[in-house]
C-alpha cells in the first residue's frame, strides 16, 4: 500500500479501534463526537482499503472477526503511539498538565481518595483529574485509564506500579451495643451477638482468625446482612451489632470513639479484598508528568511504610512483573 494512502487510513484506523473498544457504532460515535452513520462509512472505506471484512453487524452490536482482531491490536497500538507523542511534547516544558483518569473501588476511592483530590487540584493548577469509582477489573493498557488502584497481593504482569500500603480488616462495634451486650474475649463468643457481614455467598457468615499458630472459625449471625462497607458501618454506627470492616472505612470512626475494635489481637480472615494496594499503569519509558505528579502526590500521602516499588522504573524503563502466582480476583471494593 502506497504510503499516501496509508496516512489517509490513519483516522479511520483509529475509529475501528474505537468501535471495537465499545462494541457498538453508536457509542463509539457519541464518544469520538461524530454520528453512527459517519462511523460506518468510515469501518466500509477501511475494509474496502484492507480487502476484508472487519466486523460482522447486527442491529445492536458489532462482533469482531479473526481478521478484524488482529487489525484491531495494531490500532490501539498506532492510538497509543499517538498519545505517546502528545506525552512526549507536553515533556519539553515539563509542565505538569492535562486530564489524569485514575480508576479505583468504589469504597477506596469514597474513603481515601476523594478526600485528598481537593488538594492535589489546588497544588496543581493546570491538571484535571476524572476519578472513576468501579468495582471493575479495570485494565490501563485497554480502558483508557492512566492510573489504576488495585488490592491484590499478587499485581498482574506487563504493568508499572508503586505499592501505597495495605488493607486488612476488622471489627467494631459501638461502645453502647458493646455495654450492652458484652465485649467477646475469643472468637467463638461472636456466635452469642449479632454480627453485620457481606451475605455474598453460603459460607460469608463463617468467620475465621488466627493468632499466632491458634485458629479459630466462628459460625456468626446478625439481623442485618449488607455487601456494602457503607451499610455495615453505618449499622455499627446505628448500634447494630459487630461489624466486619476494611480498615480504612473503619479508621475516622474508630479514631473517633464512635467505634471499638474487637478483638485487635486477632488476625481476622476474609475472602473478600485485602493485602497491598498498588497503583498501577501502564509501562512507558518516560511518564507524563500530569501522571508522575499524581503518583508521588498519592504516595506521599498514602504510603504507610518504605517506598517500595514493583515494576518501577530502572535505568529509565519500566521492568514487567513476573508471572502472578495466581489470577487476582474480581474483588469488589463495595463489600
Amino acid at each position: 500500500m502506497h504510503q499516501n494512502t496509508l496516512i489517509a487510513l490513519l483516522p479511520d484506523l483509529a475509529v475501528f479501534a474505537r468501535v471495537v473498544e465499545t462494541g457498538n457504532f453508536s457509542l463509539a460515535a457519541r464518544q469520538l463526537g461524530s454520528t453512527p452513520s459517519t462511523v460506518s462509512r468510515q469501518i466500509k472505506r477501511l475494509e474496502e482499503a484492507l480487502a476484508t471484512r472487519l466486523l460482522e453487524r447486527s442491529t445492536r452490536k458489532v462482533r469482531v472477526t479473526e481478521a478484524g482482531e488482529q487489525v484491531a491490536r495494531f490500532c490501539r497500538d498506532m492510538v497509543g503511539a499517538a498519545a505517546g507523542a502528545v506525552d512526549a511534547a507536553g515533556q519539553l516544558d515539563g509542565s505538569p498538565q492535562g486530564r489524569v483518569t485514575l480508576s479505583a473501588p468504589v469504597a477506596y476511592a469514597k474513603t481515601v481518595l476523594h478526600p485528598l483530590i481537593p488538594a492535589f487540584l489546588r497544588q496543581y493548577e493546570q491538571i484535571d483529574v476524572h476519578l472513576r469509582f468501579s468495582d471493575q477489573s479495570v485494565d490501563p493498557l485497554a480502558d483508557e485509564v492512566d492510573l489504576v488502584i488495585r488490592l491484590t497481593d499478587d499485581p498482574p504482569p506487563g504493568l508499572a506500579g508503586r505499592r501505597l500500603g495495605t488493607v486488612r480488616w476488622v471489627l467494631c462495634a459501638s461502645p453502647r451495643y458493646l455495654a450492652k451486650r458484652g465485649v467477646p474475649a475469643q472468637p467463638r463468643e461472636l456466635a452469642e451477638h449479632d454480627c453485620l457481614f457481606l451475605g455474598e455467598v453460603a459460607d460469608d457468615n463463617r468467620w475465621r482468625f488466627r493468632r499466632g499458630v491458634e485458629t479459630q472459625t466462628v459460625a456468626v449471625r446478625g439481623r442485618y446482612i449488607a455487601n456494602h462497607v457503607g451499610a455495615r458501618l453505618e449499622g455499627a454506627l446505628g448500634h447494630l451489632g459487630i461489624a466486619a470492616l476494611p480498615d480504612f472505612a473503619a479508621h475516622a470512626a474508630l479514631h473517633s470513639g464512635k467505634l471499638v475494635q474487637v478483638l485487635p489481637d486477632w488476625d481476622f480472615r476474609t475472602r473478600a479484598y485485602q493485602g497491598a494496594v498498588w497503583l498501577l499503569y501502564p509501562p512507558k519509558r518516560v511518564l507524563p508528568p500530569k501522571v508522575r505528579v499524581l503518583i508521588d502526590y498519592l504516595a506521599m500521602r498514602l504510603s504507610t511504610q518504605a517506598d517500595t516499588q514493583w515494576g518501577e522504573h530502572e535505568q529509565g524503563r519500566p521492568r514487567a512483573a513476573a508471572a502472578p502466582r495466581r489470577k487476582p480476583a474480581n474483588q469488589a471494593a463495595s463489600r
